[in-house]
């Protein structure tokens, strides 16, 4: 699409829906929409757009109760007639996964431009065909890639991008957390995210964020060996009714990558919702390099260099001296890094006004999926699987 040349609009109209979910509420509704809407979008230029967000969801007494807490004008259980009202500019989707592809049709069929969570569908055909609709629709279409804009990973980038590791050679992430099953103490998740006919599954989940963590750090990702596990197996709803748990609570991945100049990075990333945390943060990510070494959380970044590297020796026989962890040097952010979720909004809504393209679509929405349906059928077949490229 090329960029436009009608009159900026003076207000953007966002129709949110899953709002009264924990992401879509306290994400992108509390600290990033409603805080845009307080100051308005500053343009490139410098001026401002209002933002004028329009509250939509299933259950009416939620999202009345939230329209009143929040002091918006706007809210509705009908979705069709938001996606069909003219005055709306964007549809924003952070509902179940089972609903999201059919949403995002109707919106684009409509000519609105979408902004949703991942994964949009929930297979790769269905993906494909979502990029195809954005694509001849005209719309901007962007998805959520949060962890590129968080503080961690955008130093972790700036790392990769000033040639600090030298030739990388691997990055290993884990991520996860204990979820309780919900018997005693409620659980953190919702109890679809455990059914698969519900959609639920941290391969479905998670794949979807780490294709694009691999491809906006390191390279393109070629083939995938993955063991997915259903550790608990029986968990209980909000209701407190037991249910079987039918999708993978854990999935444990090995990537093939290869990095823009054509060298081979090995990654490898543990995702569990049954593991109980001993590191700095609830997702760190280590990339090791001929030149040096880093590791990044959400938040923090710190870095040890080839000349600062020290000589451990292996001796099982005496307990280990050396402070590791006091042997690597924290990276400064050198900027203002705000709320990454509001950045990316930022960015995507200046890509509406703009009339072009969102870095993160539709198209990179697909290939998340991709790797998801062959991490499951990786772990079902016990091989590796090549990863072929999408063509629209």
């Amino acid at each position: 699409m090329t960029e436009q040349t009608s009159p900026r609009p003076t207000v953007l109209r966002i129709a949110m829906n899953g709002i009264t979910g924990r992401m879509g509420y306290r994400q992108h509704l509390l600290r990033s929409i409603l805080p845009l809407r307080d100051s308005g979008l500053v343009l490139e230029d410098g001026t401002k757009v209002a933002i004028e967000p329009i509250l939509v969801g299933r259950n009416e007494e939620k999202v009345r109760e939230l329209a009143k807490l929040h002091n918006v004008d706007e809210w509705t259980t009908d979705l069709d007639s938001v996606i069909n009202d003219p005055s709306v500019d964007v549809i924003f989707d952070a509902s179940m996964t089972s609903l999201r592809a059919a949403t995002l049709k109707k919106a684009m069929a409509a000519g609105k431009h979408i902004y949703t969570e991942k994964p949009t569908a929930e297979t790769l055909e269905e993906a494909i065909e979502l990029a195809r609709i954005g694509r001849d629709a005209g719309v901007t279409a962007g998805v959520v890639h949060d962890k590129l804009y968080l503080p961690g990973l955008v130093k972790l980038r700036r790392l990769v991008d000033e040639g600090f590791f030298g030739r990388i050679l691997s990055i290993r992430g884990e991520f996860g957390y204990w979820v309780f099953e919900g018997d005693i103490q409620p659980a953190q998740r919702p109890s679809w995210n455990y059914r698969k006919e519900d959609g639920g599954g941290m391969t479905t989940d998670m794949f979807c964020h780490w294709n694009y963590v691999l491809e906006g750090i390191i390279g393109q990702v070629k083939s995938v060996n993955a063991k997915t596990a259903t550790h608990i197996p029986a968990r209980w709803d909000e209701a407190g009714n037991e249910y079987k748990a039918t999708a993978d609570d854990a999935a444990y991945g090995i990537f093939d990558l290869e990095t823009p100049s054509g060298d081979a990075v090995v990654g490898q990333i543990n995702s569990s919702w049954a593991v109980r945390v001993y590191r700095d943060e609830l997702v760190e990510f280590q990339v090791d390099g001929t030149h040096g070494s880093a590791v990044a959380g959400l938040r923090k970044c710190v870095s040890q260099q080839r000349g600062n590297t020290p000589k451990p020796v292996w001796n099982p026989d005496l307990p280990v001296t050396e402070a590791f962890r006091e042997q690597w040097a924290e990276v400064p952010a050198n900027a203002d890094l705000d709320n990454g979720f509001k950045l990316q909004w930022e960015e995507f809504l200046r890509d509406v006004i703009a009339g072009r393209e969102h870095r993160f679509g539709l198209l990179s929405a697909a290939r998340g999926v991709q790797l998801a349906e062959l991490g499951l059928q990786s772990s079902a077949e016990r091989r590796t699987l090549d990863i072929p490229e999408i063509a629209l």
